[in-house]
């Protein structure tokens, strides 16, 4: 079975949140993400001008979302080097925000934070590729999860405190929350195309071009779950990008004629949107 494109990447994720000046304040000030325009319903931010990689919608009436929903997981925004990994994390501290987790996955360095709605996020940076522990057979790679040396990543940080991600961050991967990791797993292994890398107890990685992950799946705390609501905040969509017309129409000759699409869920009438098992939009794009 042909794999997605290996050079896919994730181009941004849109998120519904129930104040928006306050999430714009959090992911300006204390994340790092400039501003790069806003009215009273949704903001666009990111490192990259040209390419914005976060969009925030403002819900109507926000209600919470059930701690068993399907969902985001957590966005993780990776960084260019452990120098400017290190930078956010000072900027986030000084900011007063608070960290939930630090880890070493192996693959990456990792530290783990919540926005003012509850919405996971996770900043990191990749090792060298060639730094990465592979299984026996050679496929995939051996992701685990120790202690950060926090201290050594914070030694790398620049002397002059930093403002905002530097050009090249961006998002690396997506980790959402299933309710049944074998479903999720098949679905985009076998119908979209990406190849599973790792598996640990109930969750799954899968990517294009032998990345670590561009997806994340667990049930850890959704199995069997049900989306949440339309007014609560988290993910509305991701976003990827396939490099050209001709990868996009690759995937569009591949997809089963059973799956669900979501015509109409996009602006650009050129690019695939689709739902995975439980429900979450995926919008491909060329270009």
């Amino acid at each position: 079975m042909t794999a997605i494109d290996p050079d896919l990447r994730i181009h941004s994720v849109r998120l519904a949140v129930s104040d928006l000046p306050r999430s714009v304040d959090f992911y300006e000030r204390i994340l790092g993400l400039p501003l790069l325009s806003n009215d009273d319903e949704t903001a666009w931010l990111g490192a990259d001008r040209e390419h914005p990689a976060l969009r925030l919608t403002r819900l109507q009436s926000p209600t919470p979302a059930p701690s068993s929903a399907t969902g985001l997981f957590h966005v993780a925004w990776l960084h260019p080097s452990r120098e400017s990994l290190a930078a956010t994390v000072r900027r986030v501290a000084a900011g007063g925000w608070p960290f939930e987790g630090a880890s070493d996955h192996g693959v990456s360095e990792a530290l783990y934070l919540s926005d003012p709605d509850g919405l996971g996020i996770e900043i990191y940076v990749d090792r060298p590729r060639e730094r990465w522990e592979r299984p026996p057979s050679g496929h995939g790679v051996r992701m685990h999860t120790l202690a950060l040396d926090v201290e050594d990543l914070l030694a790398q940080a620049p002397e002059e405190p930093s403002a905002a991600m530097p050009a090249g961050s961006g998002i690396g991967h997506v980790h959402l929350k299933v309710a049944d990791v074998g479903r999720a797993n098949a679905f985009y292994r076998d119908a979209l195309g990406f190849e599973e890398q790792a598996q640990l107890p109930s969750a799954a990685f899968l990517s294009a071009g032998g990345y670590h992950h561009h997806v994340g799946l667990n049930s850890w705390q959704s199995r069997q779950g049900a989306p949440a609501p339309d007014s609560a905040p988290g993910l509305l969509r991701v976003d990827f990008a396939l490099p050209s017309p001709g990868a996009l129409a690759e995937l569009e000759r591949r997809l089963p004629d059973s799956l669900e699409r979501a015509d109409g869920e996009s602006e650009d009438d050129e690019s695939i949107s689709v739902r995975d098992p439980d429900g979450q939009l995926l919008v491909f794009g060329a270009g």
